[in-house]
């Protein structure tokens, strides 16, 4: 199987908009795009419905729908989208995902017939503020980088940082949803109890170890019944789409709680994701071989197929950059604290997919996987302070001349994320990001 098989007419790299923001070079956004949020105008007393983003504009989808112009399985599907959340449409499925998308193209195609009706629909980015893409029932931590596995666990267990598990089964914890909140939502510090290795007891108070975590936020559209599992050949045709996801870690809360059931409040505090999901179906074209080194344990059957080998793993470029208090007082712009790629990633999207079902667990639309943190073989290419600072024994010096172990009060993390190749349009997420404050 090659990438060609899941192309179409709407990944065609020639194709330009009549909306002319969505051509320049390196938009985040173009016609092949086409990722959805939930939004409505800034200060406004508007109800949050569905949009898509074309360029630096949203298209309006319930204002598209009633003016009824698309016909069979893509009006089915817009109606579903004028709702606040987009849990109706995700649950519909592949065909009508797929639909809406095409009639979305091919009327922002440029000289569409249908231009004039549908720049009617469309509301500036910079006019509109947002809310998460839909109700979010579930949400699992995977646990997919083996580089960021490696690092973290030399820190946590010097004499055995891997666990024997670690190259057989996706590992993964049921988290906290109800603490994800959409990029720009700031929050405070956390507190709880932390212990110090010299301490004989534990003590109470704010944070002092407060991280991010670099990962891919993977949202599921139609689910399974109890006690169906999904194939892993069928596995990537239950994923609506992907953003970015800011798992903030309190690491000293994390180091005293985490034995013996894993992580608790040191991550239920906060969690933030970029509002853009942009669909598995734009990404087809970054879709890329995967591989399991010879030397590890190959996957077991209701792990492996052929596709996953051929296309599983997918490019896809993710950036940290922070803004301290100082460097906005200063009007500097932020800074990059590391790059990574989801390439890296030991296990694939089918693969999680195709775990998290395999005992019978249901999947409904809406529910996320976090892939977990994004660290690459290279120590530039750590996703998080953790391990970009060696567990805070190796200060990062900024460019102003701060420097940071973890993170302070006021300091804002940026998160950024696309595909780009040779032979292909640029693919965008946006950015996620928050800001944090001081505790109470």
């Amino acid at each position: 199987m090659s990438n060609t098989n899941l192309l179409n007419e709407t990944h065609n790299p020639a194709l330009s908009s009549w909306v002319k923001s969505a051509n320049v070079e390196n938009c985040d956004f173009p016609i092949q795009n086409l990722p959805f949020a939930s939004f409505k105008r800034k200060h406004s007393e508007e109800a949050l419905r569905a949009g898509v983003a074309i360029g630096d504009q949203v298209v309006d989808l319930k204002a598209l729908y009633e003016l009824n112009i698309f016909e069979g399985d893509a009006q089915l599907a817009l109606e579903k989208c004028c709702s606040a959340q987009l849990n109706d449409f995700m649950s519909m499925g592949k065909r009508f995902w797929s639909a809406l998308r095409q009639a979305l193209s091919l009327s922002l195609t440029q000289g569409a017939a249908h231009e004039a009706k549908l720049a009617s629909c469309l509301v500036a980015q910079t006019d509109v503020e947002y809310a998460l893409p839909c109700q979010i029932g579930d949400y699992t931590d995977f646990y997919t980088s083996i580089h960021h596995a490696t690092s973290v666990g030399k820190k946590f267990r010097p004499d055995n940082p891997l666990l024997p598990n670690y190259k057989w089964v996706p590992i993964g914890y049921h988290g906290r949803s109800s603490s994800i909140e959409v990029s720009g939502s700031d929050f405070k510090r956390p507190k709880g109890q932390t212990k110090a290795p010299t301490a004989t007891e534990p003590s109470f108070g704010p944070c002092k170890r407060l991280d991010y975590e670099m990962e891919v936020g993977i949202f599921i559209g139609n689910g399974n019944d109890l006690g169906a599992p999904i194939s892993i050949e069928n596995a990537e045709d239950h994923v609506f789409g992907m953003c970015l996801f800011n798992d903030w870690s309190a690491r000293d809360i994390q180091g005293w709680e985490y034995q013996p059931l894993g992580p608790f409040l040191s991550k239920s505090f906060a969690s933030t994701v970029s509002p853009w999901i942009v669909t598995f179906e734009a990404l087809a074209p970054f879709r890329a071989a995967w591989t399991r080194d010879e030397a590890d344990p190959q996957p077991m059957p209701y792990l492996e197929s052929q596709q996953n080998r051929d296309l599983g793993s997918l490019d896809l470029n993710l950036q940290v950059l922070i803004e301290t208090q100082a460097m906005r007082k200063a009007g500097e712009k932020p800074v990059q604290l590391s790059q990574s790629n989801f390439k890296d990633s030991y296990w694939t999207v089918a693969q999680m997919v195709a775990h998290h079902t395999v005992n019978g667990c249901n999947l409904r639309a809406g529910d996320m996987f976090g892939s977990g943190t994004q660290s690459g073989p290279n120590p530039e290419e750590a996703g998080s302070m953790l391990e970009l600072s060696n567990a805070g024994s190796e200060p990062i010096t900024l460019p102003n001349g701060e420097t940071r172990t973890f993170l302070e009060d006021g300091d804002a993390i940026i998160m950024k994320g696309w595909c780009k190749k040779s032979g292909s349009a640029r693919i965008g997420f946006g950015e996620v990001n928050a800001t944090i404050l001081a505790a109470d």
